[in-house]
């Protein structure tokens, strides 16, 4: 049988990638997915959730795409990112196909950080304190 090949996903795709996830995730529950920094602490809570019910990766790929392209997308909209398809080097480091560019030209890999807080878990891959740290993130302040 031929190994079938799944299609990589581009920048151009991951702002529909996260919607779809978040209706698919609020469609049963009422879970405060906004595209707020603080909506990244949910994030945290939903993979440990997958970590603690024995999921593998394989069988999780899917989530955890959507999870990271909420992420990142949290990233475009409150930290002035934009997506971004890797060049070869950097899919070869990272291991993703696309990731954020901020406004000071640093590159960042939300897909891999959700694999990495699916795989390590802890406060240490904590996606919250990922955002909160960020270098580059434009602040926003009250108007």
């Amino acid at each position: 049988m031929a190994e079938v090949r799944e299609r990589v996903p581009c920048a151009a795709e991951m702002r529909a990638c996260a919607a779809v996830f978040v209706s698919r995730a609020t469609a049963r529950n009422r879970l405060p997915l906004d595209y707020s920094e603080r909506s990244l602490r949910v994030i945290d809570f939903l993979i440990d959730g997958l970590r603690k019910g024995s999921a593998d990766g394989e069988r999780a790929r899917d989530t955890l795409m959507g999870l990271g392209a909420y992420v990142g997308e949290v990233l475009v909209r409150r930290a002035g990112a934009v997506w971004v398809d890797f060049d070869a080097g950097q899919r070869a480091y990272f291991g993703q196909p696309v990731g954020v560019r901020m406004r000071d030209g640093r590159v960042w890999n939300p897909l891999g950080k959700v694999v990495n807080r699916f795989a390590v878990g802890g406060p240490e891959e904590s996606l919250q304190t990922f955002y909160l740290t960020l270098h580059g993130r434009v602040r926003r302040t009250a108007a």
